[in-house]
């Protein structure tokens, strides 16, 4: 048996620390917050459990983890419908997208030219073309569905033009490759089974906090309130330098931090190339603008979908339509606007009183009226979404290489491998890492390889 120290205590920390627990390891898992969950934390506003954002498991995760969650949080873990809307072209459609909404309520000009598009479709993708989202969506899926939704998402999350994105970025954010494949995904969402999502009575932060417990069950330390300030490699071991003056020393260490934080707490340190590399991938950030409405629900929906450059926030969603609970007030509701920054920048720096009247000034625009506020609360994130801009993949490529010459250290998770993948996959992550991990101490590098392998198909799932 070995010990392993885990750093962060996000989905995927938690899940290699519940299984290498299970196995018999000694863990310690350290979190510079005040909760479990990173970015899939849930907390309290108003009495509300809400999240950090929109959040969903999805039923297409693998069935051991579908299985595992569902052991750990019983009758918690509710089968949802899906009911949100998006707002396209001035109108409202169903999300995700249907085959029949999308004909009866777009403009027949619009529906003509997407025809066209299927039918130039295989010219389209034999010409040669930049490796760039807006090439990819555009040969792809087409103009249309370009220009009309994923040109102007794109430029709203990752605040630059599509041509300046990697098309590493569509291939993992559009599982639709092309107008043939688009339909047969909006007809499959036709069926209930593909209209539905897993999510804890008690809010997405519940998956964390359930697997911290069984972790803890099993053996693990979980240290909160804690972070690491100096990871240093000596004598075939490991040794954290916490915040305070005190450490802890083990066999191994698995990282979940962003790649960048990591590198500057290693010893010893990387080189120059891995430092500016690590410098070179940058985030988009997300202010989190709750509303605290004096009623018991603000729509039937459970999240309204912005693309356009018209409305501030990306998306909008009420934590209560997302479940059912009895511990929900019956007396207000709670609103999570996200709205795409750049830290430093003006919607950054707001004070929430300004971002709550812009959040509803812009639900007004588009013909939502918001009751009279009872509150306002805001959380950042400086880190939401990685930026796959073009010429990324060699600058995680240097980190990817540096972090293998040191073979007690292992990255893993959203911000360690610099991915946007959904908590399923970093699930799998987390799974994946404990499996390779074995009774000896040893590790199975070539396991773990071919784990990450088939990481790198993950696509998001909206």
């Amino acid at each position: 048996m070995s010990s392993v120290l885990i750093v962060g205590a996000g989905p995927a920390g938690l899940m290699a620390a519940w299984r290498a627990a299970q196995a018999g390891h000694e863990v310690t898992v350290v979190e510079r917050s005040d909760r479990v969950g990173g970015m899939a934390a849930s907390h309290e506003v108003a009495g509300v459990r809400v999240d950090l954002g929109s959040h969903r498991l999805h039923p297409s995760a693998a069935p051991p983890l579908l299985e595992a969650l569902r052991d750990l949080l019983g009758d918690d873990l509710q089968v949802r419908r899906r009911h949100g809307r998006i707002r396209l072209h001035g109108r409202w459609l169903a999300f995700p997208l249907r085959s029949g909404d999308l004909i009866r309520r777009l403009p027949p000009a619009f529906a003509a030219r997407a025809a066209l598009d299927a039918v130039a479709g295989p010219v389209r993708r034999r010409r040669r073309r930049p490796d760039t989202f807006a090439a990819a969506v555009r040969a792809g899926l087409g103009p249309t569905m370009a220009s009309a939704f994923y040109e102007p998402y794109a430029r709203k999350l990752w605040g630059l033009d599509p041509a300046a994105l990697s098309g590493e970025l569509a291939r993992r954010r559009i599982s639709a490759s092309s107008p043939t494949a688009l339909v047969r995904r909006l007809v499959r969402g036709a069926a209930p089974a593909g209209r539905t999502f897993l999510y804890p009575r008690r809010g997405y932060g519940q998956i964390a906090e359930a697997l911290a417990d069984a972790a803890t069950a099993e053996g693990a330390e979980v240290r909160l309130d804690t972070d690491v300030t100096h990871l240093a490699f000596v004598g075939g071991g490991v040794v954290a330098t916490l915040d305070g003056g005190s450490s802890v020393e083990a066999d191994r260490v698995w990282s979940t931090a962003p790649l960048g934080v990591l590198a500057a707490m290693v010893d010893p340190a990387p080189p120059a190339e891995v430092i500016d590399a690590a410098a070179g991938l940058v985030h988009r950030a997300l202010v989190l603008v709750y509303l605290v409405l004096a009623r018991p629900r603000w729509t039937a929906f459970d999240a309204h979908y912005f693309p356009g450059p018209d409305v501030p926030m990306a998306r909008v969603s009420e934590p209560r339509n997302y479940r059912y609970s009895r511990d929900d007030p019956t007396d207000r509701t709670v609103l999570c606007a996200e709205v795409p920054c750049t830290v430093g920048d003006a919607t950054w720096t707001a004070d929430p009183d300004h971002l709550g009247a812009l959040v509803t000034d812009a639900l007004a625009a588009q013909g939502l009226e918001v009751p009279a506020l009872i509150a306002v609360e805001v959380i950042r994130l400086p880190r939401a979404y990685p930026v796959y801009r073009t010429g990324f993949e060699a600058d995680r490529s240097t980190l990817e290489r540096w972090v293998r010459t040191e073979p007690l250290l292992l990255t893993l998770g959203r911000q360690g491998l610099f991915v946007p993948d959904n908590a399923h996959h970093v699930l799998a992550m987390g799974s994946a890492a404990a499996a390779a991990l074995g009774a000896d101490g040893g590790f199975d590098q070539a396991a773990w390889d071919a784990a990450r392998a088939d990481f790198r198909s993950f696509v998001v799932e909206d």
